[in-house]
């Protein structure tokens, strides 16, 4: 084929197709580096919300716990509260102190540890830390009311249940204080479940006979809890109540 006068040279029309073939490149580029990971000068904290949370309701309990007339159970509760919430950071990486001189719990990154300290002066950026203070209102104050409620329920079963119900539900009602803050007669199937196989066999130095009921003894604590009146509803049955004054 002839080329006319009106055609580019071939030289030309390499260059066209080098030019197109470099655009597409720094497109493809940009494209990736759009969907491209943020670096870690970016990175949030590891840690999600709930778990601070449940961090920091723990250590307000295990507060709660130490504020009241110091006794082996409730040493033993505090330390158990500070080993949950320590095992819970763990889980995400991080290590949880409680910082003295503005009240506040922090939660640091592990690479952040050496023996046991942070060593912030060699972090260049802290934004991965999460502080939370501990300065204002939490939900610890409901510690003892529900170990009364549920110290209430076991003495009620004592009263009117054979020893060996009695013996369960004592262990019972410190289970549910002391792990989950939860009244007796709020256990789940999984809450039950573990105090019959782990908490009961570990800490309530139970009979024989103690183990082979267990199950009986968790319905006997549940029957006699419907009758035992729960301190938030009697709290707000005083509430609801007329006033005498004028």
């Amino acid at each position: 084929m002839t080329r006319t006068d009106d055609d580019p040279p071939e030289w030309a029309k390499e260059r066209a197709r080098e030019m197109m073939a470099a655009a597409n490149d720094a497109e493809a580029d940009e494209s990736d580096a759009e969907g491209a990971p943020a670096p870690d000068a970016d990175r949030v904290p590891d840690v999600p919300v709930e778990a601070v949370d449940e961090a920091e309701r723990l250590t307000r309990l295990a507060r709660e716990a130490e504020s009241a007339e110091p006794t082996p159970e409730i040493e033993e509760a505090a330390d158990q509260y500070r080993e949950r919430r320590d095992a819970l950071a763990a889980e995400y990486g991080y290590t949880a102190r409680v910082r003295d001189e503005d009240d506040a719990l922090v939660l640091y990154p592990d690479e952040w540890m050496a023996d046991g300290t942070v060593q912030l002066d060699k972090v260049e950026d802290t934004d991965r830390a999460v502080e939370v203070s501990l300065s204002g209102p939490g939900d610890a104050d409901r510690y003892r009311e529900v170990a009364a409620y549920n110290e209430s329920v076991a003495e009620a079963v004592d009263e009117r249940a054979a020893e060996v119900h009695a013996r369960t539900a004592e262990t019972f009602a410190a289970f549910m204080s002391n792990h989950y803050v939860r009244p007796v007669d709020d256990a789940t199937p999984a809450m039950r479940a573990e105090f019959r196989e782990e908490y009961l066999v570990r800490n309530g130095w139970p009979t024989d006979e103690q183990l082979d009921a267990v199950d009986e003894s968790l319905s006997v604590i549940e029957s006699v809890a419907a009758e035992v009146d729960d301190p938030a509803d009697a709290d707000a049955d005083d509430r609801d109540a007329p006033s005498d004054s004028a």
